[in-house]
């Protein structure tokens, strides 16, 4: 576009061409001036509407208002929904430590009413004979100012307490493998008497010999008992010897690992072979007299690597 000027009848004419960088300009120029009014004019309009009070900037300011609120409240709403899911995942979580917690204090010999049970939602209350009062608190009101916990103090608080449940959840694990591991241990020590709630005729130790009338060292214990009482293993493992021995009569040994073994001997009856495997308090074999003996009990002999220990040492009190 070819834009001709003439300033007087005898002047010169002036010609000026627009050419596409021209009109980009003009076009820039343009839309700055229109985003600068639309910016004054929305800082005049919320700054002094309320001064004005017409009703038109009144409209718009209160319409702009409940945007902002519209937005604050989808933008609260989503962190609170986040943190009632991330709250849910720890009532969960809390709930899995007061089972594992439980089969934790049973394993160990604990009363599991003594674990703290977990905070009963308000659709879960529970009976007043059975509810578990909070431990009590108290304490003056503080002369100190108060607040409110804001929203960043309590995503910490979330943060740390998940933290927290995290390391009890591992902490309670390895304790539970452990328990579990020492639970299966005793298993194989001899704790369980082969005869329950008999006394002893004899005990470990040195005494006098009952057919020599000499001082001599008696390997095991003696359990008397009718003929046929039944005779339990005391704790599980494998029978390495059943069969009769000159002096013990009809005997039944069993390995229980780690150079451990049980005797069971004067047995009336066996009742289980050689290579067998026998579970803490089955039955093994029968009361008898066979063997040196001087009337029906029970010889029963703890070894250790082939050194004789006190039976009694492993038996549980009471």
């Amino acid at each position: 576009m070819n834009i001709i000027l003439v300033s007087g009848a005898h002047a010169r004419a002036r010609t000026v061409t627009l050419d596409w960088r021209h009109w980009l300009a003009g076009g820039l120029v343009l839309f700055v001036l229109f985003i600068a009014f639309t910016l004054l004019f929305n800082f005049l309009t919320l700054k002094w509407a309320a001064a004005i009070q017409h009703p038109w900037l009144q409209a718009i300011v209160l319409a702009d208002q409940r945007e902002e609120a519209r937005r604050n409240l989808e933008k609260t709403q989503g962190h609170i929904n986040a943190m009632a899911l991330r709250i849910g995942e720890l009532q969960a979580r809390v709930l899995r430590l007061d089972g594992l917690g439980e089969r934790l204090a049973k394993s160990a010999g604990l009363n599991p009413q003594e674990l703290p049970a977990a905070t009963p939602q308000d659709d879960e209350k529970p009976a007043k004979d059975d509810a578990d009062p909070a431990p009590g608190r108290g304490g003056p009101v503080s002369s100190l100012p108060t607040r409110s916990f804001t929203e960043d103090e309590f995503e910490k608080m979330l943060a740390k307490l998940t933290e927290e449940v995290d390391v009890r959840t591992d902490q309670y694990g390895v304790l539970e493998a452990l328990l579990v591991q020492d639970s299966a241990m005793q298993k194989f020590l001899p704790t369980h008497e082969p005869i329950p709630d008999h006394w002893f005729s004899s005990n470990f130790g040195y005494r006098i010999d009952p057919f020599t009338g000499l001082r001599t060292f008696h390997e095991g214990i003696d359990f008397p008992a009718n003929v046929g009482t039944t005779v339990t293993a005391a704790a599980s493992g494998k029978v390495i010897f059943a069969d009769v021995h000159p002096e013990y009569g009809k005997m039944v040994d069993i390995d229980h690992g780690n150079g451990l073994v049980t005797r069971y001997a004067h047995a009336r009856k066996l009742l289980v072979r050689v290579g067998d495997l026998v579970m803490r308090g089955q039955p093994i074999a029968e009361v008898g007299t066979t063997g040196r003996t001087t009337g029906p009990h029970l010889h029963y002999e703890v070894r250790l690597n082939g050194t004789p220990q006190n039976p009694a040492r492993f038996f549980k009190p009471g």
